[in-house]
């Protein structure tokens, strides 16, 4: 793809390229920002504070603990199954530095899920919440893990209030179920005994695998993208190139509210954010939203990623409206399509941007980013990171023309190696050194991308495609709507027609009044057949609505 639009569309002083070797690995990176940065805060949860130099000793001690206790050797497998806690950093960081390659795993898994992804990673070791260790103890014989590291809410959050926490969560709230796992041993006496080891360095290129990344599974058992330190450390580069002449040293302060276990969050908030010696305010538990809103209070926060539903969420919550933006630098929208009547309204009540970028698993996800000089939101997911070429393909295999839609094909040094055990879905989405996203979008005269929608949501009524994304924006500028999701049905007359999910915000609104609406802003073929009000949409983990669970 030609680049000679990016002069105009790229903001002043964001470099074409990056350098992806700028650092051998993940390892090298974190030891120089945390002694660069020691006296400032790195992380924050429930009001508990770590510093840079902190991280950096309490990792130290949990890589040296990693290797002399449990005898973990450089690639070696290690998953981490844990909320937004001070513990995940920790955890992560001490696994990089040890050379191992890093499994993280949602602490929502049910059973069989957990179970497929620790035997499909060959995990040897894992760290859990005590609250999903029962989950754990019904597969850990059929896997290989041999070590377990159990760990509670307030394990870190100092003597006194991590007990009362931890004692409230096992006996008044009832949220740790009895586990029954005699080889496990507590977080923090690992930290205890790893303080009184030594660390051994290891040598870490970045050809080796940083992560295995497991993908949502949406389209059948989730498959763990190969990221190798190289990847990540290209995909920092690229994101500090977006934001360097945004964000300040030391003065910003992330809200990170999506777990650090899913790729965006993982790499936007925790890895990019390190070289500018930022602080990042891990809110534990984001779906209890009015909660949330009492954290933002508490801080001058300058920047917040989140996904389309979150916005969403903290719009429509009561004292949200009442924050003090004052600081507020910018929102970034990820993982799902942002709505234009959700960034509208976000930019009206805190006066900032929300800017879209696109990434997936497999590029670490970054691969687009709204350029930080755009004054609105534009629907766009904006212009090609650095270093990153994307092509648009039809379904005859040759590239479209400008303002056609077409499945969009990445390369670049974020890419990752492959599926772990999977070369056949390797081969299927790793084409000639392009990566062939199954997202369909469209390029204008300057470079913008604008995401159309996932070619395996595309509904097709009489011939005609019809993008879920555009049913789902019209749905929610009724101002009786809260939340909406289009799904293909099928339909004798037309192979497929549209339904539709809707989450009232009007309690009175009825099935006639969306169908009105509809009428007014779509052609025909477009409009809903079917309405079904839901009292709210299945989602992901990270708040992306799951249409496969709509269609089923």
């Amino acid at each position: 793809m030609e680049k000679i639009w990016l002069e105009k569309s790229y903001p002043p002083g964001v470099e074409f390229e990056i350098d992806p070797d700028k650092y051998s690995s993940l390892a090298e990176l974190f030891f120089k920002y945390t002694k660069l940065y020691k006296d400032n805060t790195a992380f924050v949860n429930m009001d508990v504070a770590i510093s840079y130099a902190e991280l950096e000793q309490q990792a130290t001690d949990f890589a040296a603990y990693l290797q002399q206790e449990l005898g973990l050797v450089k690639g070696d497998k290690f998953a981490i199954m844990i909320p937004n806690l001070l513990q995940y950093p920790i955890a992560l960081f001490g696994a990089l530095i040890a050379g191992l390659t890093v499994v993280n795993v949602n602490p929502l898994y049910t059973p069989r899920e957990l179970e497929h992804q620790l035997k499909d990673s060959g995990a040897k070791a894992i760290l859990i919440l005590e609250n999903f260790a029962n989950v754990l103890q019904a597969v850990i014989d059929k896997t290989s893990v041999e070590q377990v590291i159990i760990t509670a809410v307030g394990d870190r959050l100092g003597t006194i209030k991590g007990a009362l926490i931890n004692t409230a969560l096992r006996h008044v709230k009832k949220q740790v179920p009895e586990y029954n796992l005699p080889q496990a041993i507590k977080f923090n006496k690992a930290l205890a005994l790893g303080s009184k080891l030594s660390f051994t360095p290891v040598k870490i290129v970045g050809a080796d695998l940083a992560f295995l990344q497991y993908t949502g599974g949406t389209t059948g058992p989730s498959k763990g993208a190969m990221l190798t330190h190289r990847n990540m450390v290209a995909n920092i580069e690229q994101s500090k190139a977006v934001t360097k002449n945004v964000y300040e040293i030391g003065k910003e302060i992330m809200i990170t509210a999506l777990p650090l276990y899913h790729i965006f969050a993982l790499t936007s908030n925790c890895l990019a954010f390190m070289p500018f010696g930022g602080k990042n305010i891990l809110i534990t538990n984001p779906r209890d939203m009015d909660g949330f809103v009492k954290e933002l209070a508490k801080y001058p926060f300058t920047a917040i990623t989140g996904v389309n539903t979150l916005f969403n969420g903290l719009l429509h919550t009561p004292g949200f409206d009442k924050l003090d933006f004052s600081s507020l630098k910018m929102g970034f929208g990820g993982g799902m399509s942002v709505q234009r009547p959700v960034a509208k309204l976000w930019e009206k009540v805190t006066k900032t941007r929300l800017l879209e970028g696109y990434g997936l698993t497999e590029c670490a996800p970054l691969v687009t980013m709204s350029p930080y000089n755009q004054q609105s939101y534009n629907g766009s997911i904006g212009v090609p990171a650095s270093s990153t070429d994307i092509r648009l393909v039809g379904a005859d295999g040759e590239d479209v023309a400008n303002g056609d839609p077409g499945e969009m094909w990445v390369k670049g040094p974020q890419v990752m190696k492959g599926y772990h055990n999977r070369q056949d879905a390797t081969d299927e989405i790793l084409i000639d050194g392009w990566l062939a996203t199954g997202d369909i979008a469209t390029m204008d005269e300057n470079g913008f991308f604008t995401i159309v929608d996932r070619k395996k949501d595309m509904i097709i009524v009489s011939g005609f495609n019809v993008f879920p994304n555009e049913i789902e924006e019209v749905l929610v500028s009724h101002e009786g709507i809260l939340e909406a999701a289009a799904v293909a049905a099928p339909s004798d007359a037309t192979g497929e027609m549209v339904k539709v999910f809707v989450v009232r915000k009007d309690p009175d609104l009825d099935e006639a009044a969306v169908y009105e609406h509809c009428t007014e802003l779509l052609t025909n073929y477009k409009r809903p057949k079917e309405v079904t009000f839901l009292d709210e949409l299945p989602k992901s983990n990270v708040g992306k609505v799951l249409r496969k669970e709509l269609r089923s």
